[in-house]
């Protein structure tokens, strides 16, 4: 299936480097924003500089795009205000957008930490009542919710990925269950981008096949990726203990109140 033209929001950003890499041989065109200034490395690429939080310039920079991948927003604890105008009302801004310029299909980067709180243990699915771990957790629940609105509401089509530890190699004990390799980020990420467009609403998780993983993997016939890399092939070089409390948030440190709390005002 051709790309079309595909819109990358957070496109400086770790995942949206690696996508941008990989998609510029498949997209006849790529959009590429960010805050940070990018510059085009391939023919087939724009660059706009744009603040997720501006709608009219966002609408501008997504005009004429097939599809969308909204990586952009703060991407892990931070006071709640912050959260609530890049993550929220950013993700807001580009579902208008969609909606205003009629763009096929919105993937939204949501995140694991949208059920952190669930045990280790258990084998959760995207079905599941949320169980944020952090104020980062809910405003990724907003996001997904913002989602869900559009889908139902306006017809879009949209996809929400909730993305695990995405990271060259894992690199701590927690990362044997949550690891997200950038090869399985892209495929998760392409069968996101070309699912039929007859989808309308679609949760997700994106995590790589690891023996330990605590979520369940996405059916096929809904996205149609099967994830091939597996976090245990690099557990001798972890340190630390490997074992896992099964009644633990799966979440781990990010559970704690300490990490939300130094957020919180004094």
């Amino acid at each position: 299936m051709s790309l079309g033209t595909v819109a990358v929001t957070g496109a400086a950003g770790a995942i949206g480097s690696v996508v941008r890499e990989a998609l510029r041989r498949e997209a006849a065109r790529l959009v590429l924003l960010d805050r940070v200034p990018l510059r085009p490395e391939a023919e087939n690429e724009d660059v706009h500089t744009v603040d997720l939080r501006d709608a009219t310039a966002v609408e501008s920079a997504l005009a004429g795009a097939d599809r969308v991948l909204h990586l952009g927003g703060v991407p892990d604890e931070a006071p709640l205000p912050s959260l609530l105008e890049a993550n929220v009302l950013g993700t807001h801004h580009v579902l208008e957008a969609a909606r205003r310029t009629a763009i096929e299909r919105v993937v939204l980067a949501s995140s694991n930490r949208v059920t952190g709180f669930y045990p280790a243990g258990h084998l959760t699915g995207p079905t599941e009542p949320a169980r944020p771990d952090g104020l980062y957790g809910v405003s990724k629940v907003a996001v997904e919710a913002l989602g869900q609105l559009y889908a139902d509401k306006f017809g879009l089509s949209v996809i929400c990925l909730r993305i695990g530890s995405f990271e060259p190699r894992p690199t701590e004990p927690r990362h044997l269950a949550t690891w997200l390799s950038p090869r399985d980020a892209v495929g998760y990420i392409r069968a996101a981008l070309t699912a039929p467009s007859s989808t309308r609403f679609v949760t997700a998780y994106a995590v790589s096949a690891n023996s330990r993983r605590f979520w369940k993997l996405p059916d096929v016939t809904e996205l149609a990726y099967v994830p091939v890399d597996n976090a245990e092939a690099h557990a001798a070089d972890i340190p630390g203990d490997h074992s896992a409390d099964p009644t633990g948030a799966q979440a781990g440190l990010y559970a704690e109140p300490e990490f939300t709390l130094k957020h919180l005002r004094p």
